[in-house]
């Protein structure tokens, strides 16, 4: 099925602005990445932050696909899903920096204080990834009787060390610290699930 030009927008949007950054990133520059005028692009989009914006949704739209099919989902054990998502995470940092960061954490470092629709975009996604994993962190927080802490904030807990995982690596050039940082979590996970975790899988 031929590519229609907003897609082919979108598309170079999230390879350029991991790369560069949003505010390196041309409007020129993503109609020469994508293979369409400019004509083009403002028939799709009547800005840069207006293509942000649709860059984010279509960030989350592309990548819900792959953590819906993704083997963490397979384990009986709620905490087995849980960790099994944080090594799954992990297998993803691969390659150079721009091909495994995200996209929506690139984007609010910059526009956060210019953007409120990039930034609640940006949100949008973040947020939204982080309630696929609500329902197992509840189960899990059930079935081991864990005290002091809810779903939602532990969902987003892993999303605020993945993203800080990925500025490290960024800051460092260096993808092995991230793969380190995503290391911790997990053992954090691990160890706040522990007495009764441990007790659990023994049965």
């Amino acid at each position: 099925m031929k590519t229609n030009a907003r897609t082919k927008l979108l598309d170079a949007a999230l390879g350029t602005i991991r790369e560069k950054g949003y505010a390196a990133t041309s409007v020129d520059e993503l109609c020469a990445r994508a293979g369409v005028t400019k004509g083009a692009f403002f028939h799709h989009f009547k800005s840069k932050e207006a293509l942000a914006v649709a860059a984010a949704d279509h960030w989350s739209e592309t990548t819900a696909g792959l953590f819906a099919s993704a083997p963490y989902h397979d384990p009986a054990d709620p905490l087995a899903r849980i960790l099994a998502y944080v090594d799954f995470r992990k297998s993803l940092i691969d390659g150079e920096i721009a091909d495994f960061t995200c996209l929506v954490g690139t984007m609010v470092q910059e526009a956060y204080g210019a953007s409120d629709d990039i930034r609640g975009a940006c949100w949008r996604s973040i947020s939204g990834h982080a309630e696929t994993l609500e329902a197992d962190i509840a189960a899990a927080i059930e079935k081991y009787n864990v005290d002091g802490i809810t779903p939602e904030s532990l969902a987003l807990y892993t999303q605020a060390s993945i993203q800080g995982a990925f500025i490290l690596a960024k800051a460092k050039n260096d993808s092995g610290v991230a793969i380190d940082m995503i290391g911790h979590l997990k053992r954090y996970i691990e160890l706040l699930f522990k007495s009764k975790g441990r007790e659990a899988r023994k049965k």
